[in-house]
């Protein structure tokens, strides 16, 4: 077990900026206690927050482990869990977890943990690699203690498993995601550490295109005829390639499509599955600011339009549909409005409002790499 002098386990929890310091800080308001009455034998524990971009300029695991024994060294912390928002790859494979017992570290990748519940199962990662850390290490030819630190996680239909650890490495246990499961989860985990819900407010100069856009549509008689005129599979249709045309715009313009300078099978998954975060992440992003749209002109079009002047422009009479119809339709063609709008957005600021802030360095280190 592993106590400092004052008889108290000092964890800190090294996390990097955004959202990893935000769940670091929620998950230690309750880590010293659950530690306390899990360990026993009247045990205490001090747990600290400390976040800074310990994955600044790289993403190896071993070299990141290196980082954090060096930060435990400074700071005489007996246990270190680092957090952060990055998918980690060690040897082909996407990594959940790497756990020193020797030196009391544990590296946790987010992503893999999924994108729901995600705060309830980086509480639990967390505190039983802690549990791990600070039993009674194992010495010689015993190798890490046989108790599996994520044994809640881990089972015959969980796409998370223990796989091996390269001889020159100081891990001692590791645990990776693999399989069809594994990869969607670390998908929706990596969506969920973009926010992208975050899209709409980012692009002010977009939002203000599309409402415009969508005002001016709305008291425009010949869009109320061609609203009238379409049938359902048309709006759809409408719809659809309005997004499309919206996503597409966004990730060409900003340039967030990711390019890999490598051949390597490994790198061209890993590359694979950023563009595939990037498009899952702007698309839920539009998708938010369509319906949001819709909703607007719904209203705008119940205050403004008077049935009179409609039935003389279109020859038939406004019924209730017909709102839903017309501010449909509007919401696509205000969708595009929005995607010309996007262009007088700064790369940057569509970088911001599309990725975490962990992604936007790494993104702005590969360009600068580009560069040179």
């Amino acid at each position: 077990m592993r106590v400092s002098s004052q008889g108290v386990t000092v964890v800190a929890l090294l996390a990097d900026p955004d959202a990893p310091t935000e769940i670091a800080q929620r998950v230690a308001r309750v880590l010293p206690a659950r530690l306390a009455e899990k360990s026993g034998h009247g045990r205490r524990f001090d747990v600290q927050v400390v976040s800074e971009p310990f994955t600044a300029g790289t993403e190896d695991p071993p070299t990141l482990m290196r980082r954090i024994m060096d930060r435990r060294r400074e700071e005489s912390w007996d246990i270190v869990v680092a957090l952060t928002d990055l998918p980690l790859h060690s040897h082909g494979r996407k990594l959940v977890v790497d756990l020193d017992h020797e030196h009391g570290l544990a590296l946790l990748s987010l992503p893999p943990l999924g994108g729901l519940r995600l705060q309830t199962r980086a509480r639990q990662a967390v505190e039983e690699a802690v549990l791990s850390l600070a039993g009674p290490p194992a010495t010689g030819a015993e190798g890490p203690p046989s108790s599996q630190p994520l044994g809640r996680f881990v089972g015959p239909l969980a796409p998370i498993h223990r796989a091996r650890v390269g001889e020159e490495e100081t891990t001692d246990l590791r645990y990776v995601v693999s399989g069809p499961r594994g990869y969607l989860r670390i998908l929706s985990g990596m969506v969920r550490a973009n926010r992208p819900w975050r899209l709409v407010p980012g692009l002010s100069k977009a939002l203000a295109a599309a409402l415009a856009t969508g005002a001016i549509a709305t008291v425009n008689s010949t869009v109320w005829s061609v609203a009238e005129s379409l049938s359902v599979p048309r709006l759809v249709i409408a719809m659809v390639g309005s997004v499309a045309l919206m996503i597409g715009w966004l990730i060409v313009d900003a340039q967030l499509w990711h390019r890999s300078t490598d051949a390597s099978p490994e790198e061209r998954k890993r590359t694979g599955l950023y563009n595939a975060s990037t498009i899952v992440t702007v698309g839920i992003g539009v998708l938010v600011c369509y319906v949001g749209l819709m909703i607007i002109n719904l209203l705008w079009a119940l205050f403004i339009l008077n049935d009179q002047v409609f039935a003389s422009m279109t020859r038939t009479p406004l019924h209730a549909a017909d709102y839903w119809t017309l501010s449909w339709f509007v919401a696509s063609v205000a969708t595009v409005g929005g995607a010309l709008g996007s262009g007088l957005e700064s790369d940057e600021a569509v970088r911001a409002a599309a990725f975490s802030k962990r992604e936007q360095e790494r993104r702005s280190v590969l360009q600068d790499d580009e560069a040179e």
